[in-house]
């Protein structure tokens, strides 16, 4: 089979990741995780105060977890056919916090690529401004309940020489971290993209496994 070469907004996908902005896809909303309250207590007089669970609760994650082992690899399979399954970090300015994994391949006329990234923040606050931030400059999508405390998806299409490529975002909030995927596809044949379905869905389980990595990182620290 002879060589294609990739559209320029694939190429591109090789440098730091932009993502695609035209038009979404929604689904409905999930739940924020209260905090808990302790009391202190008193022993023969003296004070012997606790420390609030709040404090805990605000930064529940100290570092990234290592992104290319973050999701399955029957997820990767599924989702990148013929993607080496070890996949490839990207460079980090600080790898403690800041982590992203990106598979991609070429199987036959099909191209699919799939980033996980993950971002540790100083506290859920800020956190939670990064995630309203990203959801503003991506909009025209819609909340994925039962993600961390708080996740959105879009998707996109973009059109370039006739060549369609379509995107799909997923971001997730959990605590004082973020967790985004990024999920593509084209049709070198026919020059479409794969369905917003199977794109969404794709995306959608990719971050379902990174955020059980991330949290179940949590509970065995």
């Amino acid at each position: 089979m002879r060589s294609l070469p990739l559209p320029l907004t694939l190429s591109a996908r090789l440098a730091p990741v932009a993502v695609l902005a035209v038009s979404g896809w929604a689904l409905s909303s999930g739940p924020s995780t209260p905090a808990a309250e302790n009391k202190a207590g008193q022993d023969n007089g003296s004070q012997s105060p606790t420390a609030p669970a709040t404090a805990a609760a605000s930064k529940a994650y100290d570092a990234a977890p290592a992104p290319c082992t973050s999701v399955p690899v029957k997820t990767v399979k599924s989702l990148v056919p013929g993607a080496k399954t070890a996949g490839k970090e990207i460079a980090s300015t600080d790898s403690k916090v800041r982590r992203t994994c990106s598979w991609n391949a070429l199987k036959g006329y099909d191209y699919r690529w799939l980033d996980v990234s993950f971002e540790v923040m100083d506290s859920e606050e800020a956190a939670e401004k990064s995630y309203k931030q990203r959801l503003s400059d991506d909009s025209g999508g819609g909340d994925v309940p039962g993600l961390g405390d708080a996740g959105y998806s879009v998707v996109n299409l973009t059109t370039q020489d006739k060549q369609q490529t379509r995107e799909g975002v997923v971001v997730v909030r959990s605590s004082n971290a973020l967790v985004v995927i990024t999920y593509n596809g084209s049709d070198f044949e026919s020059k479409k993209a794969p369905s917003t379905d199977e794109i969404n869905k794709g995306a959608i389980k990719a971050a379902k496994d990174a955020v059980a990595t991330l949290e179940d990182g949590q509970k065995k620290g």
